[in-house]
């Protein structure tokens, strides 16, 4: 009878890890696609612009940092690969983005489209076709074991990273003077602009931030991911999606159309493995019907 509760016991215990280990696996998703998802659903809310670059950026800041973190290390790379997306993202703004807010949204995703394969053949030019690999920081190179928990540190961190820039950008938006012109420009540009808020300055900001988190979301996928001239493709449609299904300009969107992607499709591949990448678009089909605008889109 011991035998039998031990059994028991041990296969519960194994079940739980299992579990866990399936909710970490798509925690750490979620994350990843919300540091990508919340620039680019800001800079579709606030400039009502259709950025389909955003993908390329987050390749770009892969490529970066494994190029740093070959002298100075993975925290080199963190801090530097940020700032180059973002000054990139300055460029792009000074010589295109500007002109082209105006001009609607199918010259948008024309000209966005194209800088799409400019950027690869950029990457491709610079560092070759060959995929590159980023070894993380020392410090989170090993494996958590508690319990029936053994999962890789540096995943955790990435959820950890994500939570906190999360909490940051929550209380940047609630709390402070600059959120509040933000959240006023993606409500009513115009009636913002006639309040005396600097938009065009406060665009150009938001942009440049969210080229940041594209860069920073490279930083944190390159030791996970093989950094490849394509992976800003790869990343693009689920990126698309979390924003369709969270709702633009909305930061609570941008989160909650993370985890319900990271959720979706980690669950989706344990529970139905034929029908996985289905689910989601399944799920995108159902949203655009009942809620077209998305679960949690910023108040008009």
């Amino acid at each position: 009878m011991r035998a039998l509760f031990n059994l028991i016991q041990e296969e519960v215990e194994m079940d739980f890890g299992f579990w866990l280990f399936q909710t970490l696996n798509a925690l750490q998703l979620s994350m990843l696609l919300f540091l990508l998802s919340v620039g680019l659903t800001v800079i579709f809310g606030l400039m009502h612009f259709v950025n389909l670059a955003h993908g390329a950026l987050y390749a770009l800041g892969a490529y970066v940092a494994a190029s740093v973190s070959v002298h100075l290390g993975y925290w080199g790379a963190f801090v530097i690969a940020p700032i180059a997306v973002a000054a990139v993202g300055f460029v792009l703004y000074a010589t295109l983005i500007r002109s082209m807010r105006k001009s609607g949204p199918m010259a948008q995703v024309l000209v966005t489209f194209g800088l799409i394969f400019a950027l690869l053949d950029v990457t491709r030019i610079l560092w070759g076709d060959l995929a590159l690999a980023m070894e993380g920081p020392q410090i989170l190179a090993g494996r958590l074991t508690f319990g029936v928990l053994d999962y890789p540190l540096y995943r955790l961190f990435t959820i950890a990273l994500g939570i906190a820039i999360f909490i940051v950008l929550a209380l940047v938006l609630n709390r402070t003077q600059i959120g509040a012109m933000i959240r006023a420009g993606v409500d009513n540009d115009e009636m913002a602009a006639c309040l005396g808020i600097n938009v065009e300055r406060l665009f150009f900001i938001v942009f440049c931030v969210g080229c940041a988190l594209a860069g920073l979301a490279g930083v944190v996928a390159a030791p996970v991911l093989s950094v490849t001239p394509d992976m800003g493709l790869q990343i693009l449609i689920p990126t698309l999606i979390v924003i369709v299904i969270g709702g633009l300009g909305s930061l609570k969107g941008a989160i909650i159309g993370s985890l319900i992607y990271g959720f979706v499709t980690t669950f989706g591949a344990v529970f139905l493995p034929s029908f996985a990448s289905v689910l989601i678009y399944a799920l995108l089909a159902l949203v655009l019907v009942l809620r077209p605008t998305g679960l949690f889109p910023a108040k008009v």
